[in-house]
């Protein structure tokens, strides 16, 4: 069994236990973002064994998640393409950070591990434009001296489904190709030049692991429990950096959230020598009020016991928990503009 379906094995059997505890136990409803996903798993599984209360997050991307919340179908939405304070209005919604993490292209080449195939920015966008063709391109040669590249024929993978990862890759594309933001552009869902598609990070990355001489991009978590084989990147400062959590880190230290109106954030492409340059939070997305106080309360009560108790199991999948200093920021958006229909924040 691979990583990726043992996670999902034992969320189902974490969501699957609900029917079985007692009937006071509540189980909070969720959809969205695929990106945080082996996270808020490892969390349920941890908060169910703590307070009995169980997690259903659907894990069917971003752009269904959206449109779910907006629908109020679920309790929460979670996207990893942030929504601008005016369409935070338009909808009635709040929206915060939850922890932040790394997208990665990944590759299906005999003989090569990760971390012996470096990528910059250009090379990426030529590649998913379909102007590099082949592994031994010159482009991809010159950054790699040494590497023993075939000469055989990329297949391109990419996301199917409305996503924030898709968003934040070419988001990325978009800044270091002008190509790229002139011919594709970035949103959750783009016209790809070339390529097959696969739903989800999990679609991506089995696809990736089936298809000999192919290219995707997951978020990092998948491709370690997949043991996909993973690209370096060349980042704005012209360095070579590899996708770990300092990286992620490094990036993530350029956030000021303070300044953000409703956390509207984008961290791909940050300065700093030792930054990942696609980095990118997730986010949870709530009514202002919700049409169930009661299960947007134990929602909250959820997101606080996970930013307090949540880290080391974050940094154990290579996440970046949010700091202390906004998690107060959150936690005071919450007290603001979250509230039942007496206009009363809610207690959890």
């Amino acid at each position: 069994m691979t990583s990726h379906l043992f996670i999902r094995a034992a969320f189902a059997a974490v969501i699957g236990a609900a029917a079985s505890v007692p009937a006071q136990a509540l189980e909070i409803s969720g959809a969205g973002a695929t990106f945080p996903y082996p996270i808020y798993a490892k969390w349920a599984e941890a908060y169910k064994a703590a307070t009995g209360d169980g997690l259903n997050y659907q894990s069917i991307g971003s752009g269904g998640g959206i449109k779910q919340i907006k629908a109020r179908t679920v309790t929460f939405g979670a996207t990893d393409k942030p929504l601008t304070a005016d369409e935070l209005k338009k909808e009635g919604l709040v929206q915060w950070p939850m922890v932040m993490g790394g997208i990665v292209p990944v590759v299906n080449l005999d003989g090569i591990k990760s971390g012996e195939l470096t990528f910059d920015g250009p090379v990426l966008a030529k590649i998913f434009l379909g102007e590099i063709k082949t592994w031994n391109d010159p482009a991809i040669a010159k950054l790699n001296p040494g590497v023993n590249l075939p000469s055989a024929a990329i297949s391109v993978v990419h996301r199917s489904d409305g996503s924030g990862t898709t968003f934040n890759f070419t988001d990325y594309l978009s800044k270091v190709s002008a190509e790229w933001k002139s011919k594709v552009g970035e949103e959750t869902a783009v016209e790809w030049p070339i390529g097959i598609g696969a739903k989800g990070n999990e679609g991506v990355a089995n696809n990736v692991q089936q298809t000999k001489n192919s290219i995707g991009y997951v978020e990092f978590a998948y491709a370690k429990q997949n043991k996909l084989t993973y690209g370096d990147l060349i980042n704005k400062d012209g360095k070579k950096v590899e996708p770990i959590a300092a990286a992620f880190q490094a990036a993530a230290a350029n956030a000021d959230w303070t300044k953000a109106p409703g956390f509207y954030l984008i961290l791909t492409d940050q300065p700093g020598a030792g930054s990942w340059p696609i980095t990118a939070a997730t986010f949870i997305l709530m009514p202002e009020t919700p049409k169930d106080a009661a299960a947007a309360a134990a929602a909250l009560k959820f997101f606080s016991w996970a930013y307090e108790k949540g880290a080391d199991a974050a940094l154990a999948l290579d996440y970046i928990p949010l700091p202390g200093s906004v998690v107060t920021l959150v936690k005071k958006e919450w007290s603001e503009n979250i509230k039942n229909a007496e206009g009363k924040p809610l207690q959890f």
